[in-house]
């Protein structure tokens, strides 16, 4: 089964980018919950919290990095911009210091909004509408994202937990670099002119200066409230709907603003009504599947037994290494899905995108079931074999490959072109919200009993999995022919 299928050449070299860009992002995650917990010496609920906080925000910016780029910088500048504040942010980060680890966390959270929902418009754009290789062109790029993910645990928190934190933040910031010199030398030749220019330009400046200036006050308020500062206890709620709904003014003005070609159809409404139902579906999905960073990381640090003995060398598995498990199963398993993908559209076969997203959910909940066991095993007998945290990663990353690849896939598709960018940073909001539930949930950790905890993804999986197949006949015909 080929797992290129004559795909786009740009697509490769937007493979490498992201994948170092991965690199950094998920080299940094590993060490997160640890370093605040050990070094910063936060207790499992704040370092739950500060971390929830850090996954929403970081999709929450991809709306302004998208409408900024749909509007006024054109997707490949924007891509630019957002490469050079994470590589900062990283860098901040190495630096043994609470304002610099606040800091370089705003950088991360900016940065990532700048270059997460324009790289994946881009690969959006290589494919014409209804090309049957678009699914199986997301998973390669899903590949991509997932070979950076494996290999940065291994590095970073081998560098963080064994020689010292600084050491692996500083790791994840070289990857960034990389990323970026790889992006500048490719981009002319193998892109050519594609989103180089907003596909609905504006003149007024003025509204992205105010929503940037504003989002990262928010996020410096947020910091020192974290540092306890409680800047929000004192700041009278009036001022926050005020701010939002100055926000909202700028951004209607700038849509009253725009030009005609800009009005919507009524099909191209009801596309975008799909895209925003598949968000809510998608944040079931991924407030469990963030649990990687926390609860997980956590059952690996502290109920599963990281001793292993190879040809009579023993040694302890870093905690953060479990991270590359997933990374390592999509590189394993996406050149199978994009080849079936491609093959049963051919045959038209391939189940429809609403379908694809109930089959993660489904896959997901199995995860969380295999953790419920080991839960279990561990009340009964102490810490248990790292075979069940390889179970759990292994049917949660079959999920993820029906959903992440394909939702990256479905909104190119659905989203009209002047909203491209814009709508793929509606998409990712399903992150935030599960990132800042999920961390919520994380928090409750050493409260409840494990066994208790991981049946709450699990019967949330299931359900959702259920509504989706009933609503999934109205979703199809709003798609109009989209599948």
């Amino acid at each position: 089964m080929s797992i290129h299928h004559n795909q786009p050449k740009g697509l490769f070299l937007l493979f490498f980018v992201e994948m170092w860009e991965r690199f950094s992002y998920y080299g940094m995650r590993a060490l997160l919950v640890l370093y605040m917990v050990k070094s910063l010496q936060f207790s499992t609920e704040k370092a739950s919290h500060v971390y929830g906080w850090y996954t929403g925000l970081v999709y929450l910016t991809p709306l302004l990095g998208g409408y900024i780029a749909d509007r006024y910088l054109g997707q490949r500048k924007a891509i630019l911009v957002g490469g050079i504040l994470m590589a900062l942010g990283h860098f901040a980060m190495a630096l043994p210091s609470m304002p610099f680890f606040f800091g370089a966390m705003i950088l991360l959270i900016m940065g990532n909004g700048f270059f997460k929902p324009n790289i994946s418009t881009v690969v959006g754009s290589l494919y014409e509408e209804n090309d049957p290789r678009r699914d199986g062109g997301f998973t390669i790029f899903y590949m991509g994202i997932n070979l950076g993910a494996m290999f940065s645990p291994l590095v970073c928190s081998t560098l963080g937990e064994m020689v010292g934190w600084h050491w692996g933040f500083g790791a994840a910031g070289v990857g960034m670099v990389l990323g970026l010199v790889m992006y500048l030398w490719g981009q002319k030749a193998l892109l050519g002119d594609k989103m180089m220019k907003p596909a609905d330009p504006q003149t007024n400046y003025w509204v992205p200066v105010t929503l940037v200036t504003m989002m990262v006050s928010f996020l410096i308020l947020t910091a020192m409230e974290f540092n306890g500062f409680e800047i929000f206890s004192r700041v009278p709620r009036w001022l926050y709907w005020s701010a939002a709904l100055f926000v909202l003014i700028g951004m209607a003005y700038s849509y009253a603003s725009k030009p005609v070609k800009s009005e919507l159809t009524h099909i191209e409404k009801q596309r975008i009504a799909v895209i925003f139902i598949m968000v809510f579906f998608a944040i079931f999905f991924w407030t469990a599947f963030e649990q990687a960073g926390s609860s997980l990381t956590l059952f690996a640090e502290r109920e599963t037994n990281r001793n292993l003995s190879l040809f009579g060398w023993s040694f302890l598995v870093p905690s953060g290494w479990f991270q590359s498990l997933n990374p390592f199963f999509i590189v394993v398993l996406a050149p199978f899905f994009s080849g079936m993908w491609v093959n049963l559209a051919e045959t038209k076969r391939e189940p429809s995108s609403p379908v694809k997203f109930a089959i993660a959910l489904g896959l997901l909940a199995i995860g969380f079931v295999v953790m419920i066991a080991a839960a279990a095993a561990y009340q009964q007998s102490g810490p248990v074999s790292v075979l069940w945290l390889v179970g759990a990663y292994f049917f949660h990353t079959l999920g993820e490959l029906c959903l992440s690849p394909v939702g990256l896939s479905l909104v190119t598709k659905l989203a009209p072109l002047q909203f491209g960018s814009l709508m793929m940073g509606v998409y990712f909001l399903s992150s935030v919200a599960a990132g800042l539930i999920g961390g919520r949930l994380a928090g409750n950790y050493d409260t409840i009993n494990h066994v208790n905890f991981y049946m709450i993804p699990t019967a949330t999986g299931i359900g959702a999995a259920i509504l989706l197949l009933l609503l999934t006949p109205k979703l199809r015909k709003w798609m109009h022919g989209i599948h």
